[in-house]
């Protein structure tokens, strides 16, 4: 089931300029399901942060359908079990971070006694309950993340918005708020989250859609994007062993002593090299497939002009 449905949304702003008016989304269609962790990548200007406006209803859509929870952006009940977390907040500065909650709580519409309740389980949580009667104005950039993540947590949303939620965190509160999503998810509840930060989309994500220029240029999972097509590190006692492999089978790109990299057309050929190795008596150890970071194959693929789109729809 898609908690979130995007068919062909088109976004365009007016300009009245003479160099005419901006696309910032451009016939975008994908499906993010309930449970999952969704990233939402792309250069700047690419038009992530209109895709989120016009989520949560701030900004309309020039054309297409967006609907979350079955519902359109334009009905505040799209918005009642959605939390958010905008880049570059400002909360009011006089303000603890208790009184943050308390606030979002009461815009909310949620009793005290809830608010009472969801506060204490959520500071902690997130690292904050140390500093919840602290003034904001008094908190890092890392504790402004935090306290923002608690309050997009505070009505017990079944879907989170963030955008850029570790920016500016140092390593450890990263680490921390990876393990804050991961707990989220096991509680079904679904994550769209929109990063620069490619490494920390890479530890969390379970797919991720490219955009560049208002296209989505690649949606799929974060496994076959990291994947290196076709070529395999079998790691085995090869010694002076002599492999020869049949061109339609693959081909060995590298060997040494204690392994080999190749390159198959298919599981067919991998299986049919593996064969050749046991009949020389080799004893294989492993036998992975080559992988490359998230950041490389974004850059290939917005490099590249790609335009497959591999799971755009479940």
């Amino acid at each position: 089931m898609n908690v979130i449905e995007i068919d062909r949304l088109t976004k365009i702003y007016e300009t009245h300029m003479r160099r005419g008016n901006i696309t910032a989304l451009d016939g975008v269609s994908l499906g993010v399901g309930q449970g999952e962790i969704f990233g939402l990548l792309g250069p700047n200007g690419a038009g992530k942060t209109s895709l989120l406006k016009v989520l949560l209803g701030i900004t309309q859509a020039t054309a297409g359908d967006v609907f979350i929870f079955g519902l359109r952006p334009s009905n505040p009940e799209s918005r009642r079990k959605t939390g958010y977390l905008p880049e570059n907040h400002r909360f009011p500065n006089h303000l603890t971070g208790q009184g943050l909650l308390e606030f979002t709580g009461r815009l909310f519409g949620l009793p005290q006694k809830v608010i009472d309740a969801q506060s204490d389980r959520i500071l902690p949580l997130v690292g904050m309950d140390r500093w919840a009667n602290t003034k904001i104005r008094k908190y890092s950039k890392g504790m402004m993340q935090r306290i923002g993540l608690a309050q997009a947590l505070l009505p017990d949303p079944d879907i989170l918005l963030l955008d850029e939620p570790t920016d500016g965190v140092d390593p450890v509160g990263k680490m921390e708020i990876r393990q804050v999503l991961q707990k989220v998810r096991e509680e079904g509840k679904t994550i769209f989250l929109n990063s620069h930060l490619l490494s920390e989309v890479e530890s969390v994500a379970d797919r991720v859609a490219i955009l560049s220029r208002g296209k989505v240029v690649r949606v799929d999972s974060v496994a076959n994007l990291t994947r290196k097509q076709s070529q395999y590190q079998i790691e085995a006692a090869i010694g002076n062993n002599l492999v020869d492999v049949p061109a339609e089978s693959g081909k060995v790109i590298s060997v040494s002593s204690d392994g080999m990299l190749v390159e198959v057309p298919n599981f067919e050929g991998l299986n049919k090299i593996i064969d050749l190795l046991r009949l020389r008596g080799v004893l294989i150890k492993s036998v992975k497939p080559l992988t490359i970071t998230l950041e490389q194959s974004f850059m290939e693929i917005v490099a590249g002009g790609e335009v497959a789109e591999g799971e755009t729809r479940t």
